[in-house]
């Protein structure tokens, strides 16, 4: 499974490599449009290779991905934590309740069995 896991790692790099000298030119990046940008004076444009932005583009969407999906599962971690806390509730009184009644028995060898 290991040589699988570096087979592809190295097919990723590879690839990602091919990609980047095959969009090396540079290209500019704008703020906002032209029109827009001269309505409001606000003009950013920076201008970088392609690869960079297709890689950042990738990672963008990837983090943003995360932390959807992170905010959509919130009812899911908080109702498990909450079927948790009851869970070890219950282990507890359950176990005091075996304490009371062997306690209420008085037998001391079957309180020690229960146990």
């Amino acid at each position: 499974m290991r040589y699988i896991r570096y087979a592809f790692l190295a097919a990723l790099a590879v690839v990602l490599v091919t990609v980047a000298l095959a969009n090396r030119d540079l290209v500019t990046l704008n703020l906002l449009p032209a029109e827009l940008a001269n309505l409001t004076g606000v003009s950013l444009a920076i201008s970088l290779p392609m690869f960079v932005v297709i890689f950042g583009a990738i990672i963008a969407g990837l983090l943003i991905g995360f932390v959807w999906e992170w905010m959509r599962e919130y009812k899911h971690r908080s109702a498990a934590s909450m079927h948790k806390r009851e869970k070890e509730k219950l282990a507890r009184e359950v176990d005091k309740l075996k304490t009371q009644k062997a306690k209420n028995e008085g037998d001391e060898v079957l309180a020690l069995l229960d146990n």
